[in-house]
């Protein structure tokens, strides 16, 4: 009952209300990206849905134009607190989740809500076990279980288990603990970065390389 029809009154309803804010941060943001480099103020990405179906999630750039896709060996994203692809207006926005925001507009129209699992890239879907698919049973969120938990400190395996765990047992009462964990994990910005200082030694050579590729 409560995720069928209450969950999603409650993201309507909230998303409709933050609405304002968003439109306050679009003109903040949107005109610090403008200054820095120009480019576009959103970065829209093919990401898995409900039912695995591919949507295009809003998030605000954070990176440089064109910046290439770079992975670890697990297949996550790579995301460094030296990542040279990251704009200066990017460090911000990702270190206090404001580049999140966007998805404002996702749960207006049906394709997210406020708190659900993370969203994989849409080239990700062949690579779910069986174990793992039940992710995707409900929408996913701008925030959730391992995001709220966990942040980046979780393999990718590790992340699509508890998100599965969450999906066959969502209730009211998890939601709201996880909301207010979320808060207390980006006041305290706990486990922002997948890689750690070794690592970026790892890749410093081609991260070097990617950033004459950036600039051209």
């Amino acid at each position: 009952m409560y995720s069928n029809f209450f969950k999603k009154a409650f993201d309507l309803l909230i998303s409709l209300l933050c609405l304002p804010i968003f439109v306050i941060l679009y003109c903040i943001i949107g005109i610090m990206i403008k200054i820095e480099d120009g480019g576009p103020i959103f970065y829209k990405a093919k990401r898995i849905g409900k039912n695995s179906k591919i949507f295009d999630m809003y998030k605000f750039r954070s990176m440089k134009v064109n910046a290439p896709n770079i992975l670890n060996k697990d297949g996550s994203t790579y995301n460094s607190k030296n990542d040279v692809r990251v704009t200066k207006v990017g460090r911000f926005i990702r270190k206090t989740s404001i580049d999140e925001i966007p998805q404002i507009l996702n749960i207006i129209k049906g394709n997210m809500s406020f708190i659900g699992p993370r969203a994989s890239g849409a080239e990700a879907l062949k690579s779910y076990k069986d174990d793992e698919i039940d992710k995707m049973k409900v929408k996913p969120g701008i925030t959730g279980y391992t995001q709220a938990y966990y942040r980046n400190g979780l393999s990718v395996r590790e992340k699509r288990l508890k998100d599965s765990w969450y999906a066959n047992n969502v209730t009211l009462w998890l939601d709201v603990k996880i909301f207010f964990k979320t808060i207390k994990t980006v006041l305290k910005r706990e486990n922002i970065y997948t890689n750690d200082a070794e690592n970026n030694l790892e890749r410093k050579e081609q991260l070097q390389n990617e950033e004459s590729i950036i600039d051209k």
